[in-house]
């Protein structure tokens, strides 16, 4: 049997995501994700095409290195203003059954302990239908407006290493399965034997000494996510990532891609397909090929030069107003996404040429660095079954170009094509989003470097309620 793609729909809470100047096409609707009923919607769009989860990316800060200041992203709107993308997953939980939501939250940013009872809250609230992509961070401007000094690009890892240890111990390692009794007769909700403080006292994170405060939650660690594709951020991957989002130019770069997750995670103890894998890809369809292309040059025609320029200066960690037009971008080095860096490196254009500033705005103008594909219902699942069998990835996350407009579109053509051809699945799984990923059940499998904080594993560091002392290690 021909294995099954996934979609998920890539969004942010903000006007102007990876399509920069799209929200001034007829139609679309970016402008209202300020409203609830914007966000519900899309959510809605997403559960009748089956998607297995709403993606919600996020930054801190503004994409100030172009020109030396953020003016051109607030003129282009380009992920900025920008809202929280937490709440988000509640609110399209409010009004689906099935589809999932991930959201993005940085670990520079945020004490893992008040983090720790978010996760747990959004876990409650949507049943299990919530992951967290864990990001690092790459834009300077955040650690300016924190009060932070810019840690090195590998450092940054090694601290989410060690934020990821005090989430697992809070989550996994607290409360014991069944401290919930709720005895009404003597009106007991608890027992306290059953509930314990862990103990952490690391560089990054001293002193640390506490119960989680939330229940357990369906999934108790929600379904991790992670994006970083650099050698470091693979590492970390391997270690912890349970879903992967990569962004390559190609679908031969995707299988180099793809090819170095899988071996990563069996060199960290675990199956190759422990994680899915998603490619960022922006499908422009349509009835027929001819209306497909039309479309797309069509939506070309409002993409901003500008706004362009300023989402590859933030993700490439270079002002590319100092660059010449026709400077090839092979050399480039970069305290940034390295990823997107190692791409442009490792990779070239259509034409067979090194990656110029010219060559990245006219790619750059729907989707951003992700892969474009364009065609009638037939022709576009074509070439997504194709990108999906030759790198081995398991599903798509789908940018947009206008929404939720690219979105409908691909409900509406490509969810039924790749039915009928028994690549696409035609109803949803029952349960939590881990089950529905892996359908191995709800919580973390014992081969995940989180089961070992877990309050009878090997890396458990605990305390008695009563404060008697018990460790683990």
């Amino acid at each position: 049997m021909a294995q099954q793609i996934s979609f998920n729909a890539f969004e942010m809470n903000c006007i102007s995501h990876l399509s920069p100047g799209l929200w001034r096409y007829p139609g679309d609707q970016a402008l209202h994700y300020k409203d609830i009923g914007y966000w519900q919607n899309l959510a809605q769009v997403a559960e009748r095409g089956l998607f297995d989860a709403i993606f919600i990316a996020d930054v801190i800060g503004v994409y100030d290195l172009y020109g030396g200041s953020d003016e051109a992203a607030l003129r282009t709107a380009l992920q900025t203003p920008v809202n929280d993308p937490v709440q988000l997953a509640a609110i399209g939980a409010a009004v689906t059954e099935n589809l999932s939501f991930g959201i993005t939250a940085g670990v520079p940013f945020e004490h893992p302990f008040p983090f720790a009872r978010r996760l747990s809250t959004l876990d409650h609230l949507t049943k299990g239908r919530v992951g967290w992509n864990i990001v690092t961070g790459y834009l300077p401007s955040a650690n300016r407006s924190m009060g932070q000094v810019e840690a090195p690009h590998d450092e940054r890892y090694d601290q989410a290493d060690e934020y990821l240890e005090v989430i697992y111990r809070f989550l996994e390692g607290s409360w014991e399965d069944d401290a919930v009794i709720l005895d009404r007769k003597t009106g007991q909700f608890a027992d306290p034997a059953k509930i314990h403080h862990i103990r952490h006292d690391g560089k990054y994170y001293p002193n640390i000494h506490g119960i989680h405060i939330s229940e357990p939650s369906p999934q108790r660690t929600p379904v991790l996510f992670q994006a970083g594709n650099s050698t470091r951020g693979i590492k970390f991957a391997a270690n912890n990532a349970e879903a992967l989002f990569i962004a390559p130019p190609t679908k031969e770069h995707a299988k180099v891609q793809v090819d170095r997750i899988r071996k990563a995670l069996v060199d960290a103890g675990r199956n190759p397909d422990d994680a899915k894998i998603y490619i960022l890809a922006t499908v422009i369809t349509d009835e027929t090929d001819a209306l497909a292309q039309a479309k797309f040059k069509d939506l070309l025609s409002y993409a901003s030069v500008e706004g362009s320029l300023v989402i590859n200066s933030g993700w490439l960690g270079v002002d590319l107003s100092k660059y010449d037009l026709d400077q090839p971008l092979n050399k480039l080095e970069s305290n940034a996404m390295q990823a997107a860096v190692e791409s442009l490196r490792d990779s070239v254009t259509e034409e067979g040429k090194t990656w110029t500033v010219r060559d990245l705005i006219r790619y750059s103008g729907v989707g951003c660095h992700g892969i474009k594909i364009v065609g009638g219902a037939q022709s576009a699942s074509d070439k997504i079954e194709e990108l999906i069998d030759y790198s081995g990835a398991d599903g798509i996350n789908l940018g947009y170009a206008t929404t939720p407009g690219t979105h409908e579109d691909v409900v509406n053509y490509i969810v039924p094509e790749l039915q009928k051809r028994g690549r696409y699945k035609t109803e949803y799984t029952p349960g939590t989003l881990r089950h529905k990923m892996f359908g191995r059940g709800d919580r973390l499998p014992d081969n995940h470097r989180g089961s070992k904080y877990r309050i009878d594993g090997p890396l458990s560091v605990i305390d008695d309620f009563n404060g008697t002392g018990r460790a683990k290690n």
